[in-house]
């Protein structure tokens, strides 16, 4: 463990962090504000060490060493007594640190308080704020407008800038990590503590790296309202009145060089979350299955179109209309037909039964010219390209998608003695397609033009997702007697090897973007699914443990969106008031910052990541995931003002697009049939594995 040092003034952490003060107190200046230093060792005793063979209240699950530090300061009306206590970990060694702060001062203070730490490398850094920043975060030929780091600087108002800082509900760790080239380090603290909100931050420039904690939270040069909308900036103070005294906490680690350093520390974290932050699933999975395949049918199929609807409103009598569009993908078709379907066979309804394969003939029979799929299948045009940037596009991900799903529901009719040839026929074509335009180098597109074929774009990792379609529709052509069959099945696996050796350069550098249509070369936690999913499918397939290793790596990219902790939400918000608990949660991406359930499209992969690693850690976390969101599925009509079997899309989480607390009033077709697609797989490998998920007895 690195040692800290406290020398002329410093505190050092290793060779990796400098502080210059204990903390810096916040006090308006102008249109800005002016930073104060707590110098170490000014006029308050300086510093000393003692002996201890067990820290009180030291955390569940970390082992105290027997050396305290204990720094002091005072100055400008405040004095402050840092001790420092370092923890072993079982997952990764780091500092505890309680910061005592004193206010000395004759009459009362509106001020906020700043823990900052200075890297000592010299390279230029990037970042990681879990589920909210992302190395640069936008690329700059990126089209969607959000945060964007830039080391020379920027104008905040098209959100770019060298220094950022962030309320820490924004983030599903609230922590910042940096790397400068020689070693990565991170800060992480409570969502809220003794003055409200906390706050982390970061600046990088030609004067250093720097990064920091915020007490309450500042949210600066800009605030991130919603893509393309910055607000003003955001700096509550506090009132500190003579005598009053708050405890800081927060910890302290340091690390290697490489991306994917955080990972311990990440998981670290959760251990330490995870037995202060309950569940409180609503329900089991019997019961979430059958309000979500009620909710899918009667909500969103709409038999005179024989389509999916993407949304329908709660409000029902003077709500927003229904959605009367399908996306063949993502948020609506092949997935959640494949799980109604699969939940009518099994419980006999034939309705949902014949729903689902009513839009799935539709889907496979719709194919485009170039012999694809379609992106959406809107009211009033018919099949057009989705939600992409150019007319006539379709985008890699959405198909991927549709051909896997339509595999695997073709593999389960099959299995059952059921046959669909035009479903077979639309998964070859799709394919033959992507076998014809995959590069020497395995990249498989981004966006497709669906009239010509030509590949329009190959920027990001939009493609991945058909590694798992190429394998999975191997298996499934292998099943067919013609040696023309046979051929392609060794195609398309070929392919797929292919394909994996290019995109796991994105896993590898710790930055998967691509995977939405609508948000374009984002990193967002759907790249992260579908990083996982194609992995451990190529380690299934190869057997090979170079595959294991690149599922795991995006395994805990994706954990970097996931809640460790259950949010403070404002008292009279809807999620409040139903004592929703976030922990398991995903981020959507950076620049979409609401809750989503999308993470449970990737269940099956990370329980079977799980057996094959023997790594309980990523159990743990796919049960808080399916926990959380067997919470406000409507259990009856007007539960939460939505109708019986509705799941929203949004829960949100912070000041993005919505004040945190409140929920989407619209039920998407994506959100309810993922809750029946999990459900339904959960208890299969619970039933399969033994495996209990904690959930209500039924």
């Amino acid at each position: 463990m690195a040692e800290v040092r406290v020398r002329e003034g410093e505190i050092r952490v290793g060779d990796r962090l400098r502080a210059t003060a204990l903390l810096e107190v916040l006090l308006p200046e102008g249109g800005g504000e002016r930073a104060l230093p707590v110098p170490i060792g000014a006029g308050a005793g300086g510093v000393s060490r003692a002996e201890s063979d067990g820290v009180p209240g030291a955390a569940s699950g970390a082992v105290a060493h027997s050396t305290l530090l204990v720094v002091r300061g005072r100055a400008h009306g405040f004095a402050a007594e840092g001790v420092w206590t370092p923890r072993d970990g079982e997952d990764a060694p780091y500092w505890d640190v309680d910061l005592r702060v004193r206010y000395e001062g004759e009459a009362p203070l509106e001020a906020a308080l700043r823990v900052g730490f200075d890297l000592l490398g010299t390279g230029r850094p990037t970042w990681l704020i879990p589920g909210a920043f992302y190395r640069e975060n936008r690329l700059p030929h990126c089209t969607r407008i959000y945060p964007r780091y830039d080391f020379a600087g920027g104008d905040p108002q098209q959100l770019v800038s060298d220094r950022w800082a962030f309320r820490a509900d924004r983030a599903a760790v609230p922590a910042v990590f940096a790397w400068d080239g020689e070693g990565s380090a991170a800060l992480a603290t409570a969502e809220t503590g003794p003055l409200g909100i906390s706050g982390v931050g970061f600046a990088g420039n030609a004067d250093g790296t720097r990064i920091w904690l915020d007490f309450p939270y500042r949210e600066e040069p800009v605030a991130f309202l919603a893509p393309g909308t910055p607000g003003p900036a955001d700096r509550p103070r506090h009132r500190f009145v003579p005598g009053g005294e708050v405890v800081l906490r927060f910890r302290v680690w340091i690390g290697g060089p490489e991306p994917h350093a955080y990972a311990p520390f990440v998981r670290q974290l959760y251990r330490l979350d995870r037995p202060v932050n309950p569940l409180r699933p609503w329900m089991g999975l019997r019961r979430a299955a059958e309000l979500t395949a009620h909710g899918l049918h009667r909500w969103h199929y709409k038999p005179e179109l024989a389509i999916l609807c993407e949304t329908a409103a709660f409000d029902r009598e003077a709500g927003a209309p229904d959605r009367p569009n399908m996306h063949v993908g993502w948020v609506s078709g092949t997935p959640w037909l494949h799980a109604l379907l699969e939940y009518g066979r099994a419980q006999g309804r034939a309705e949902y039964v014949d729903a689902a394969v009513a839009v799935m003939d539709k889907i496979a029979s719709g194919l485009a010219p170039a012999g694809i799929f379609w992106g959406e299948w809107r009211s009033g045009r018919g099949w057009s390209q989705g939600w992409t940037p150019n007319k006539g596009w379709v985008h890699a991900r959405t198909i991927a998608e549709a051909a896997l799903f339509t595999i695997r529901a073709l593999a389960a009719e099959r299995a059952r003695g059921v046959d669909h040839p035009t479903w077979a026929e639309a998964v070859r074509s799709n394919l033959d397609y992507v076998c014809r335009v995959q590069r020497p180098d395995g990249a498989l597109g981004a966006y497709y033009h669906a009239e010509t074929g030509e590949v329009m774009d190959w920027d990001g990792a939009g493609g991945l997702l058909w590694i798992a379609a190429l394998l999975e529709g191997a298996e499934l052509l292998e099943t067919a007697a013609e040696g023309a069959h046979q051929n392609q099945a060794a195609r398309f696996r070929d392919a797929a090897l292919l394909a994996g050796r290019y995109y796991r350069r994105f896993v590898d550098e710790a930055y998967i973007y691509g995977a939405p249509e609508d948000v374009h070369l984002c990193p967002t936690s759907e790249d992260g699914y579908n990083a996982v999913i194609a992995y451990v499918r190529l380690y299934e397939e190869t057997g090979d443990p170079e595959w294991l290793a690149v599922a795991r790596q995006a395994a805990d990219w994706t954990m970097t969106f996931r809640w460790t902790y259950n949010l403070a939400f404002p008292e009279h918000t809807m999620l409040a008031q139903f004592d929703f608990r976030s922990r398991g949660a995903d981020q959507a991406s950076p620049s979409n910052q609401h809750l989503h359930n999308y993470g449970l499209i990737a269940l099956p992969e990370m329980v079977r990541l799980w057996r094959h690693t023997g790594d309980d850690y990523y159990l743990e976390r796919t049960r808080d995931n399916l926990a959380c969101f067997l919470q406000f599925i409507a259990r009856a009509d007007g539960d939460f003002n939505a109708y019986r079997g509705m799941v929203t899309e949004r829960y949100y989480n912070t000041n993005c697009f919505q004040p945190k607390g409140m929920l989407l009033t619209l039920s998407h077709a994506w959100s309810v049939g993922a809750v029946l697609y999990a459900a339904q797989e959960a208890a299969r490998y619970a039933a399969r594995w033994g495996i209990d998920f904690g959930l209500p007895e039924e």
